[in-house]
């Protein structure tokens, strides 16, 4: 399987010719290197309603003809927008054929913004995901701050990969991040949402090394970068 980083919380996962992207953000991403134009795939999954992990899913899931997996509310906004979407709730599982996601929690907010209407739409509970392919758990945290049945769904999975967010400010911060890393006992746990803009600046490099001072494993990938992991 390839796993590749976009940047802030965009991961996209590679599996027998397939694909997933999770959470696109590269249009008004700072750092990221690739267009939403190039990225092809078969599912856009989303975590929730903000602008940082929602801004390219109509454009992509439409170029794509590919469906968007989300919360229920977010999912029939997105249909309003004449695209294909699967919505689901907390702890369902959804059957891509190549893959199957599993909604987990996530505690933050979530919500659309309308600016020129001075209006908030409410767009459901915001989530993870524990996706499994190839024999593989990969597990996409989403914002989450920390919370301690982490620590169950670490010790009901067997997690190959864990995507967890350190930037602080609007998500849990690295000293939290390290204790979920713990939780989770992922064998490879890779930071994301961090450094995009100066409220979420964190030094990565400091995280994998505080996760190798616990006797976990911890990776940085910069935007664009990927990582084959197998069985």
């Amino acid at each position: 399987m390839e796993l590749i980083f976009h940047g802030q919380s965009c991961v996209q996962l590679v599996t027998e010719g397939k694909s997933l992207l999770i959470d696109p953000f590269l249009n008004g991403n700072p750092l990221a290197v690739t267009k939403p134009e190039d990225i092809r795939t078969d599912a856009v999954l989303l975590t929730h309603a903000h602008g940082d992990h929602i801004a390219d899913a109509e454009q992509i899931a439409r170029s794509n003809h590919a469906p968007v997996i989300a919360i229920v509310e977010l999912a029939t906004y997105m249909s309003w927008k004449g695209i294909q979407t699967v919505g689901m709730n907390m702890g369902g599982t959804y059957d891509l054929g190549f893959a199957k996601a599993k909604m987990i929690q996530a505690f933050h907010s979530s919500g659309i913004v309308i600016e020129e209407e001075q209006r908030i739409m409410y767009a459901g509970m915001p989530a993870g995901y524990l996706i499994q392919a190839e024999g593989l758990t990969i597990l996409h945290a989403g914002d989450t701050s920390l919370f301690s049945d982490m620590k169950m769904i670490g010790d009901r999975h067997a997690i190959d990969v864990a995507f967890i967010p350190i930037g602080g400010h609007y998500t849990m911060d690295p000293e939290d991040a390290v204790q979920a890393a713990k939780w989770y006992g992922a064998k490879l746990t890779i930071p994301i949402h961090y450094d995009t803009f100066p409220p979420i600046r964190q030094d990565a490099h400091a995280f994998v090394r505080a996760l190798k001072q616990e006797g976990l494993t911890g990776k940085v990938l910069a935007p664009g970068e990927h990582i084959e992991v197998n069985a």
